[in-house]
């Protein structure tokens, strides 16, 4: 029996358990689902915006398959896929608890992981104290996609190169010790982040930092690809461009859902989030083009994700000018970056740092600039524009806090990951490509 064989039966046994506990955790109260509170609209708004969020991660799978070398797109393509089977059982059992369940030890590090196990409750509960117009059951699954995206993001950055089953290990190890307490921290009104002051309308440090972070230090960890497999040409643009489009369209559930209603709050975020797409990507082909490079079709898909990424944290706080602003500066960061790690030994397979780690870094900076009561009650505190210090200061120190737990996190769970099943496909096996060396699959 193969290891990974060996690996699947594991699995196979872990998931008849959670299924045999499934049969007696089954909630007949639906009390929740017709809570006086609950506004028709705000529903309909947030379905669509969880349909539009879980859009995303195909979307991606085709953005980051599009980019590698034609052996290993679908290899590359199906780590966002698994996401979406992977993550969503993992979030029923125990992540949704971990996330958003009744703070731990007054902390505000970590939910119990009992509040809503096996989503008990979740049906007959009163919806969430910051989304009281929506059933609590919609608040869980619309913030299962955001747990869905946030590992298959970090793929891009050890594409060509892992293990399957070790990937696996990986994604659900990130979201139980990493992804789960940074979302309490960040999004619980209990969370020691929440508490602090700190802004994160939809994920810039909850899921592109805590991302982009876990990328870099995974690239490091694993090591470069063989020099033969580092140079390749794009397997498809036009898978690029594809996973562009729904990724962007994706963004406005990702973003204007976050509002957790359909009024005003929703559309200040939609639109922050669209100008800010276009502002990056068209910043991205003229900075190229005034350094010497042409303008090309992966440059521009890039530039728009990178400015999505950026106007994540602050779509519904700042101005839409303002979002102009976040657009470009980060497109200028994230490209100087991305030139400055090809100097390097960094082998950051498709710039998952460059792009959601300083994308989100960047965002999450200029949230402490440009944040302003007038689009959000929730904002305490004025950004630095506006002769404020106190918000920008707390962003900062946040920034460095979180950023350094990103990093020592990561490199516990990847070495305990590589203890329990090797990450690195071996030489052979690198060099016939992932696509037939782990799933016996081509193009």
């Amino acid at each position: 029996m193969t290891q990974f064989q060996k690996f699947s039966a594991v699995g196979f046994f872990l998931l008849l358990i959670v299924t045999v506990l499934a049969l007696f955790t089954t909630d007949l109260d639906t009390a929740g689902l017709s809570d006086p509170a609950i506004v028709p609209a705000d529903v309909a708004w947030i379905l669509v915006s969880t349909a539009f969020v879980l859009l995303m991660t195909p979307g991606l799978a085709f953005f980051y398959g599009g980019m590698v070398s034609k052996k290993n797109v679908i290899s590359t393509m199906l780590q966002s896929y698994i996401s979406m089977a992977l993550i969503t059982v993992l979030w029923v059992v125990v992540g949704f608890s971990l996330a958003f369940g009744e703070d731990v030890g007054g902390y505000g590090i970590i939910g119990d992981p009992t509040t809503f196990f096996m989503m008990k409750g979740v049906l007959a509960g009163k919806p969430w104290s910051l989304a009281p117009t929506i059933p609590l059951v919609l608040f869980a699954m619309f913030q299962m996609k955001f747990a869905i995206i946030t590992p298959a993001l970090i793929t891009g950055a050890f594409a060509e190169r892992i293990r399957f089953s070790s990937y696996l290990l990986f994604i659900v190890l990130f979201i139980v010790f990493i992804y789960a307490p940074i979302c309490h921290a960040t999004w619980h009104p209990e969370g020691i982040l929440f508490k602090y002051g700190v802004l994160d309308f939809a994920g810039g440090t909850v899921v592109h930092m805590s991302a982009g972070w876990a990328a870099l230090v995974a690239a490091i960890y694993l090591k470069s690809r063989n020099e033969e497999n580092k140079v390749h040409n794009p397997a498809r643009i036009t898978y690029v461009l594809l996973g562009t489009g729904l990724l962007w369209f994706g963004w406005f559930g990702f973003n204007a859902g976050s509002a957790l209603g359909s009024g005003g709050l929703a559309a200040l975020a939609l639109s922050t989030t669209t100008v800010a797409a276009a502002a990056a990507a068209i910043t991205w082909i003229l900075f190229d083009s005034v350094t010497g490079n042409k303008p090309s079709a992966t440059g521009t898909s890039i530039g728009a994700v990178v400015g999505l990424v950026a106007i994540t944290p602050a779509a519904g706080f700042v101005s839409i000018p303002h979002a102009l602003v976040i657009g470009v500066v980060a497109s200028v960061v994230s490209n100087l970056l991305i030139r400055a790690r090809t100097k390097t030994k960094v082998d950051d397979t498709l710039d998952v740092f460059a792009c959601h780690g300083a994308g989100g870094m960047v965002g999450m900076l200029l949230t402490g600039i440009f944040a302003n009561k007038a689009f959000n009650g929730v904002v305490a505190e004025n950004g630095l524009f506006y002769g404020e210090t106190s918000l920008f200061i707390k962003h900062a120190i946040t920034l460095v806090g979180v950023s350094l737990f990103f990093i020592v996190a990561t490199y516990i769970i990847l070495k305990i990951t590589d203890l329990i099943s090797p990450l690195r496909v071996s030489e052979e096996d690198e060099m016939v490509g992932l696509d037939m060396s782990q799933h016996a699959e081509k193009l």
